[in-house]
């Protein structure tokens, strides 16, 4: 088994309603930050990956046929490389509300203390904070305008880089149509997945708790 789609895009440009809408539409499983731990032994690849070392993409995502979210959007140019054949969804939403979302969920989680010496918890954080915050944000996210370029930047990037037949440019807010038009499936008769937002993000990690 192959990845069929490839999803560039950054977390909380609603990642996880295009895992489960992919689900849904009968692409497959798809891969997503959730799956890390998940996986034993998948926060040491990626960690690895992080500092360098890419992994066999094929082992690495058996099982599944498509791959969504950080930490596979990191690696979107290798991915796309490697499976030419597949097709790349780049979710975009306003980047003052991407910067705002990432700014109250992610980060927040990633910089509280662990509650847990699980190894592969503290892995998959330390793969996260060098994936992300340091590898791709260099460290500055609290630097608004910085971070807030380089999430314009990669879109940018995405779009010039891909042929224009093998990707979709979307708005989870636009629905099914798109999305079963590029992957020329039938539109489904259940609503399109709406989940995972700053709120529902905020009570799973309690990070309103005082």
């Amino acid at each position: 088994m192959t990845l069929s789609v490839i999803g560039a895009s950054f977390g909380r440009t609603g990642t996880m309603s295009l895992k489960i809408a992919l689900e849904q539409l009968g692409i497959g499983r798809c891969y997503h930050m959730i799956e890390v731990l998940e996986n034993e032994g998948h926060a040491e690849i990626w960690h690895a990956a992080a500092e360098g070392q890419l992994p066999d993409w094929d082992a690495l995502f058996a099982g599944y046929s498509a791959a969504v979210d950080w930490p596979p959007c990191s690696f979107w140019k290798q991915l796309t490389d490697f499976y030419p054949e597949a097709k790349v969804i780049l979710t975009v939403r306003d980047s003052e509300r991407w910067y705002d979302s990432v700014a109250n969920t992610i980060y927040p989680v990633l910089l509280r203390p662990l509650t847990t010496d699980d190894p592969r918890v503290v892995v998959q954080r330390e793969m996260a904070l060098k994936l992300i915050f340091d590898r791709t944000f260099n460290g500055r996210f609290e630097d608004r305008e910085h971070t807030i370029g380089v999430y314009e930047d990669h879109n940018e990037e995405v779009r010039r880089t891909v042929p224009a037949d093998r990707l979709l440019v979307y708005e989870v807010a636009e629905g099914w149509e798109p999305l079963c038009r590029f992957l020329d499936r039938p539109i489904p008769d259940e609503p399109f997945p709406r989940v995972n937002s700053t709120d529902e993000f905020r009570g799973r990690f309690n990070l309103d708790e005082t």
